[in-house]
């Protein structure tokens, strides 16, 4: 960093670092595959939305149409690069002969967008003036990116040419791709990833216990599960509690009925009443 004495004997530092305080400030910075597109009014918003599309940059998209006179032309797009070669075209129009030179159909010098949540609406302006339509205004491509998750790119499709007006004529494009898709938000709720987690480590436990016991230990049998003294005394406390707090009886109260005493009964002794019989 270099650093410069004022007249007056004081540091400061040199402007370019000013330069970029400042716009650090703002919050303005452009991504590096979008900052040749040169908005007319910088603003963040239409700065982002713009940079939603630099998956797209450093690529010609090609197509070819036929008018309603069977002429055949070629489309060549790039964002915010030059189309086809040609310095500072985003959109340019070829015709089917060679030697044709190609008609800028909106410049990246003059860019506009305007987001929603899964489509980009690309304006270029700035484009070769009509002949003899639009009142002889420049050209200009609107470019309609929408979201479409099951392809990286597709293929560049021209709509319509709108150039039966008096002014505000345009060229119509469409685009899809899965770069301005929305994120796609997780449907799990949280209970359900805490289950999810509660089952996995319940796994890893009975499945690393069993190995334990029966490879490290040489258990058999039941005693494979995994702290099976345990869980029996953990089953016969919980069986316990469960008696303690469902039985409705009072504990202290004797029961109802008497079993069986197992001793033998005393013989009671005979009575003999043959003296009470006449002789």
């Amino acid at each position: 960093m270099k650093v410069f004495n004022s007249p007056s004997g004081g540091p400061f530092l040199v402007w370019a670092l000013a330069v970029q305080l400042v716009l650090c400030g703002s919050g303005v910075f452009a991504n590096e595959d979008t900052k040749n597109c040169i908005l007319p009014s910088e603003s963040e918003s239409e700065r982002k939305v713009l940079d939603r599309l630099a998956p797209l940059a450093h690529k010609n998209f090609t197509v070819q149409t036929k008018n309603e006179k069977n002429e055949e032309y070629t489309y060549v797009f790039q964002l915010c690069g030059d189309a086809g070669g040609v310095p500072g075209a985003g959109v340019i129009q070829l015709g089917s002969k060679k030697t044709d030179k190609p008609t800028v159909v909106g410049s990246y010098n003059a860019t506009q967008a305007i987001g929603g949540s899964d489509w980009v609406m690309l304006i270029y302006r700035g484009g070769d003036k009509y002949d003899g339509h639009c009142s002889r205004e420049s050209r200009r491509a609107i470019i309609m990116i929408s979201c479409n998750r099951k392809i990286d790119v597709g293929p560049l499709e021209v709509i319509a040419e709108d150039r039966e007006r008096v002014q505000d004529c345009f060229y119509l494009f469409e685009l899809d791709t899965s770069a301005v898709c929305p994120p796609v938000q997780s449907q799990i709720s949280t209970g359900s990833i805490i289950l999810i987690i509660g089952f996995c480590l319940l796994a890893v436990y009975l499945i690393g216990g069993f190995l334990y016991q029966r490879l490290i230990v040489g258990a058999k049998g039941m005693e494979q599960f995994p702290n099976y003294a345990f869980w029996v005394e953990f089953g016969n406390l919980t069986a316990d509690g469960c008696d303690f707090v469902c039985r409705s009886r009072n504990r202290e109260e004797p029961p109802a009925y008497r079993g069986v005493a197992t001793e033998p009964l005393e013989e009671e002794p005979e009575e003999r009443d043959d003296h009470l019989l006449p002789m």
